[in-house]
């Protein structure tokens, strides 16, 4: 049987154990998706800039139409919980890096609304942001290689 892609799917092999390559794959993977957020985000505490969490939510709000989302679509996009995202949300009001405001659409849901501060503290805080992301992940990576580690990556996030 074979995948999308073409390859041949390990749906099959769900009950054996994984080999030692395969092992060691997995544990990798958890160690980078442990330690790259908490790598970014001392490198950005060391700079003064804003946690990586508020910094998420601020880039997903400034590519968004109006520079608006709905809380549960913004929580979505950060991958955090509707109550984590309305946390993190409440830090950046009482900055005014981000004001909410009731849904036009609907008048029952709250949008989050990024505001020029939170635009300028994003701007402020992009370059230590990207600095470190090179460092830790892009600098590691041949150019030639990002396409298809990019493709397994979505194939691996559409499953979860």
């Amino acid at each position: 049987m074979t995948s999308r892609s073409g390859s041949a799917s390990r749906s099959g092999t769900a009950g054996r154990p994984m080999t030692a390559t395969e092992e060691d794959f997995v544990r990798t993977l958890g160690q980078v998706m442990s330690a790259l957020p908490r790598g970014v985000e001392q490198d950005m505490a060391r700079a003064g800039r804003l946690p990586l969490s508020e910094y998420t939510a601020l880039m997903h709000l400034s590519e968004a139409e109006g520079r608006t989302m709905r809380m549960s679509e913004l929580a979505l996009a950060s991958n955090l919980s509707l109550s984590g995202m309305t946390r993190i949300v409440q830090r950046l009001e009482k900055r005014e890096l981000v004001a909410r405001a009731k849904c036009d659409a609907d008048g029952r849901g709250w949008n989050a609304v990024l505001t020029d501060a939170g635009l300028a503290a994003l701007e402020d805080s992009w370059p230590v942001h990207l600095a470190s992301v090179r460092r830790r992940v892009l600098d590691h990576l041949p150019d030639e290689d990002l396409p298809r580690l990019t493709e397994v990556l979505k194939r691996i996030a559409d499953t979860a």
